[in-house]
Formats: structure tokens, C-alpha cells, sequence
């Protein structure tokens, strides 16, 4: 527990004796005015109740911790507000207690599945993707440093009409080309087939309407779309000629994001493929009819009524007999529980599907699941461009390889630039260029609320001042670069230093740590870790700026605010780790 928490613990016990009233928490903050104190203790909501004047309640409050409590060491008020100062020991102490922390294994707190990226097989991965897959990614980190056991998943779409558009397409043009014979990724190769059966598609329904057609007409009987239909029903009889392609497209698509995957820094526990889970699906759709649940309509399609939850009529199998996707996630979910032994599932996925995981959640409630209860949609906010909106079918959108491969080159760019790197190795620079530019994009997106929308600026991402991971990133490698210099070795034993209010405010600083990794896995934010890294590289580089280090004449001085570097760096690693982002020890 840190002074902060143990400070408002006491308070309310004070509360309690001196004026029987139970259950107040009154805000403690650290102090940031000019007045003496490290914190300042808000009294007013207990002035309500105990009638008597802000002065006089923080003049008795004060009076009663400086008697009492082993951590304070005096107060003054001004206006009401109690502004407490700490002992010196008690800042080293709980430094100490902050150092043990860093490094404890924390008990498991249950068993967590994640799920992220689950990508569609007709596309390679988009900026879009890359927010998903840095935040699912990140939950994960953050949740296991809580004292979770967690799987990290994917369910991969690699069935249904977007991956029959690609093939058909591939056929229309001439059915030869391969990543090999193009030189392209195999899910880039795919993808172009995406773009161009919407060109192919849109040609026909502008012809048909030309023709006296209505557009809404001309879109259902336009030829090429009657052919994407009529092969994923091929694909669900087992059609041999259509699975044998759908194979080899859905294996070229593996393979490219398998690179992609690589270079973002995500992986995962467990892969799941919607080939191998919507017959799932349809058996939990018998079973919901069979029990009243789910309803079947004239035309055979088979409903789910949600009306009494808030919501609507839901379809959950076409009146051909095939499935939707809400089929597919019934059965999935299922399916995981059933195969793993987890208490809790959180579906990484964009806003946009808010209301199809609502249903999705009511519709296994419904079917008697008690688990459903511990389902959780981690719902972010779209990434746009300074253009607007990225849109598939068109091809215009930010493709994560080009994307990542941008930031490589922008952190070169600015690393020469500043004259940064200049004493390694061309391989070592490499290196660095590539740590410092995904260090960019992966702070640059995660610092947001997940549940925001945000607009992403590459260039304004790699900066090396302000709240950026290459700003990060230079502090940490300029820690590394002063233990280097001195030589240092870790202390036994933390020397008893008077401290300044700097190496004070760095202290508090670190002991926040573990209380934000609670509140990020609690709130499934790494938005939270991001904010707090910052603030603890600004009281760094304050203590640093302030403080003299390898100059300072006294040895235990010295040696005590080594370690506190060192401290700080452990626990800028571990934050930055928390965001999967890597650390360079000279920049």
C-alpha cells in the first residue's frame, strides 16, 4: 500500500473516533501548490456533516494524524484544505516496499480469454486491424501483470461470401496467379482480387440499370454476384473443386499475416477458424428451437424475439439454411468455454458492432448459459485518417505493412536528423529505427481511450518531445546511459537520504504503478498505463534536470539517486512492455 492509500485509511479511522461518522473518504492529493506539504487533504465533504468550519475540522484532522500516525510529520491549513507533510523515512520505506513490488509475482486472479485481430481472409490487415490488435494485445500484457491467467485468441473469418468474392474474381481474371508469380504477400494478392470483384460487381448493376433495371433489383441479379452466392452455397455442400481453392487462397492469406503479425509484436495462445465453428452454430440453433427460444418463420428462416430485452427480432439461420455471423458467434462461444477452463471472455471489436455483441450476449443468457454473464465487449472507436474514413471495397486503406514500414522510415528520417544513433553499428541502427518507429504508432494509438475515436498522424506520432514513445523511449536509453557511466551495481540496502521534493515526487511516481495496472485491467484501458508512463518520464527528467548525479560530492547521494534511476528505468521497461512496445539502451 502506498503512502497515499495509507494516509486516506487512517483518515477515515480518525473520521470514525472523532466524530462517529463511518464511511467517509475524503480526497487526498499530492500537493502541487506552494504551500509546505507533500499532500492536501480535501475536507469539505465531512465539513457538511460534522457542521463546523473547513478551517476547524482540518486543524482537528491535522492534529489528530501528527499524534497518531507514523507518517506524518506535521501540517498546515489554508482555506480549509489540510495540507500534510510526510516523514522523510516513510518516502524510503515505501520506496523499498514500491522496489520488492516491481519484481513480485503476483496471485492468480482467474483464468481470462482475449480475443483480438480476427481477421476476414479476402483482405490483408488495415490500420483498423492494427488498433485491434494493439489494444487486444496490450489487455493481455496488462491483465497478466494483474495476476490473471490469460489466453490470447483470434477466430479467423475464413468462410462466407467475402472470401467467395476474392475467388470468384481470381477466376473471372484467368486463375493463375500466385503470391510467387506476382511477388505480392499472399494476403495483399487476395485483397486486390477483393477490390476487383467490386469493379467487376458495380460494372454490372450500372449496365442492368442501364438496361431499365432498378438499382435494388440490379444489385441482386447482377451475374458475378449470383456466382459468389452459388459458391458459398458449393462451399457449404463440400463442393471438392471450391474448398480445394478456398484452401489455397485462405493459405496465401495465412501466410502474409503471419509477417504482419511478426512485425507488429502480437501473437497469440490459440487460433479458431469460422470453417470449423458456424456447424456449431447450427446445432445451438436446433437446440434453441426445440426449447422454445428460437422460432421459425414461413420461409424456414429461423428468429430469436428480443423485444422484452430492449432489443429486436434477430435472424439467426436464412431461409437457404445457411448461417449469419451471430450463428457462428453463438457457437464459438460456446465452444471456448466448453475447451477452456475460463471464467471470463472479452471480444476485442470495433464499435460498430455494439448492438450485434448485445444480442449476442442476450441470445446465450436466453439459452440458459450462465457464463454469459462474464462476456465482455472491449468496444473502441474508429481510426481515421485527416481524409476521413477508410473504406475496403474501394481499396483506400492504410495497409499495415506499408504503414509500419513508414514508421521504420520516418524514425530513421528523425533519428538522423537529430544526429541521434550516430555511434552504432548499421545493424544496431536497424534496429533502433525499427524499435523507435512501431514504439511510435503503438503509444501514438494506445494512449487514447480505447473507447474514442481518433485521428492518426504518423508523423506527428514520432516526435521526440512530448507525450510520444520515442520521448519515452530517450529517456529510458538515457538512464541506461548514466548507470553505464557509473558503473552502477545494485544496492543492498537504500541509503537514508534527506529527500527533496524532486526525488519525492518521483518516488510517489513509482509507487503508483501497480495501482494503475489494477485500474487498467479493471477498466481494460492501456490508455491508463500509456498517461501514467508519461507522467513518470516528466518527474523523471524533472529529478534529473534538478538533481546532481554523477557529479554529487556526497557518495550516498549519489548512490541512492543511481538507484532511483534504475528504478525508474525497471519500471519504464515494464510499462512499456504492458503497451508491447521495446526499449534501446542508447538513442
Amino acid at each position: 500500500m502506498n503512502i497515499k492509500d495509507t494516509l486516506q485509511k487512517e483518515i477515515s479511522t480518525l473520521i470514525e473516533n472523532l466524530y462517529q461518522v463511518q464511511n467517509i473518504v475524503l480526497d487526498v492529493q499530492e500537493n502541487k501548490t506552494e504551500f509546505e506539504g507533500d499532500f492536501t487533504v480535501v475536507t469539505f465533504p465531512l465539513v457538511k456533516i460534522v457542521k463546523k468550519s473547513p478551517d476547524v475540522v482540518a486543524m482537528e484532522l491535522g492534529g489528530a494524524l501528527s499524534a497518531s500516525s507514523d507518517l506524518v510529520a506535521g501540517f498546515n491549513v489554508v482555506k480549509g484544505f489540510l495540507n500534510l507533510l510526510i516523514k522523510n523515512r516513510a518516502f524510503l520505506d515505501n520506496l523499498s516496499l514500491s522496489a520488492q513490488s516491481f519484481e513480485a509475482n503476483v496471485k492468480a486472479k482467474g483464468k481470462v480469454m482475449v480475443e483480438y485481430s480476427s481477421p476476414n481472409t479476402n483482405k490483408p490487415l488495415h490500420l483498423g486491424h492494427v488498433r485491434n490488435n494493439l489494444l487486444g494485445y496490450s489487455v493481455a500484457q496488462i491483465l497478466k501483470e494483474a495476476g490473471y491467467e490469460v489466453t490470447k485468441t483470434q477466430i479467423i473469418n475464413d468462410r462466407g461470401i467475402h472470401i467467395c468474392k476474392s475467388m470468384v474474381a481470381w477466376l473471372e481474371r484467368d486463375g493463375n496467379e500466385t503470391p510467387e508469380s506476382t511477388q505480392l504477400k499472399g494476403d495483399k494478392l487476395v485483397g486486390q482480387y477483393y477490390v476487383y470483384f467490386d469493379s467487376l460487381y458495380k460494372a454490372e448493376v450500372k449496365e442492368l440499370v442501364a438496361e431499365g433495371m432498378s438499382e435494388e433489383e440490379a444489385k441482386k441479379q447482377a451475374p458475378i454476384m449470383k456466382k459468389a452466392q452459388a459458391m458459398l452455397l458449393d462451399w457449404e455442400k463440400g463442393d471438392s473443386q471450391v474448398r480445394e481453392l478456398w484452401e489455397k487462397m485462405n493459405g496465401w492469406v495465412y501466410e502474409g499475416f503471419a509477417q504482419t503479425y511478426k512485425r507488429l509484436g502480437v501473437s497469440f495462445d490459440q487460433v479458431q477458424y469460422e470453417s470449423n465453428t458456424y456447424l456449431l452454430g447450427k446445432d445451438l440453433i436446433q437446440q434453441g428451437l426445440n426449447s422454445g427460444v428460437f422460432y421459425r418463420k414461413e420461409d424456414g428462416s429461423v428468429w430469436v424475439d428480443l423485444t422484452e430485452e430492449g432489443l429486436d427480432h434477430k435472424l439467426l439461420l436464412r431461409s437457404d439454411g445457411t448461417s449469419v455471423y451471430m450463428t457462428q458467434d453463438l457457437g464459438t462461444a460456446v465452444e471456448r468455454f466448453k475447451e477452456n477452463d475460463i471464467e471470463k471472455l472479452i471480444y476485442t471489436v470495433g464499435n460498430e458492432q455494439d448492438y450485434h455483441f448485445q444480442v449476442l450476449f442476450k441470445i446465450l443468457k436466453k439459452l440458459g448459459y450462465g457464463w454469459a454473464d462474464q462476456l465482455y465487449h472491449l468496444s473502441y472507436g474508429m481510426v481515421e485518417l485527416p481524409e476521413g474514413k477508410m473504406k475496403s471495397r474501394e481499396g483506400t486503406v492504410v495497409d499495415a505493412d506499408d504503414l509500419m514500414e513508414e514508421m521504420f522510415s520516418t524514425a530513421m528520417e528523425k533519428a538522423q536528423e537529430l544526429g541521434k544513433l550516430e555511434n552504432l553499428s548499421n545493424e544496431e541502427k536497424l534496429a533502433s529505427y525499427e524499435t523507435v518507429g512501431m514504439g511510435a504508432l503503438k503509444y501514438y494509438l494506445l494512449k487514447v481511450d480505447p473507447r474514442k475515436k481518433m485521428l492518426f498522424n504518423p508523423k506527428e506520432s514520432i516526435d521526440f518531445n512530448g507525450n510520444t514513445g520515442p520521448f519515452i523511449q530517450y529517456t529510458y536509453a538515457r538512464i541506461q546511459s548514466l548507470l553505464s557511466k557509473a558503473e552502477y551495481k545494485v544496492l543492498e540496502e537504500v541509503p537514508a537520504v534527506e529527500l527533496n521534493a524532486s526525488e519525492k515526487q518521483l518516488i510517489m511516481q513509482l509507487s503508483n504503478y501497480k495501482e494503475v495496472v489494477e485500474r487498467a485491467a479493471e477498466s481494460l484501458s492501456p490508455a491508463l498505463v500509456a498517461n501514467y508512463l508519461y507522467e513518470l518520464v516528466k518527474s523523471y527528467n524533472s529529478f534529473y534536470q534538478n538533481n546532481p548525479i554523477l557529479k554529487q560530492d556526497q557518495e550516498d547521494t549519489k548512490q541512492f539517486r543511481l538507484y532511483l534511476s534504475a528504478l525508474s528505468a525497471l519500471v519504464i521497461k515494464k510499462s512499456l512492455g504492458l503497451l508491447g512496445i521495446g526499449t534501446v539502451d542508447r538513442m
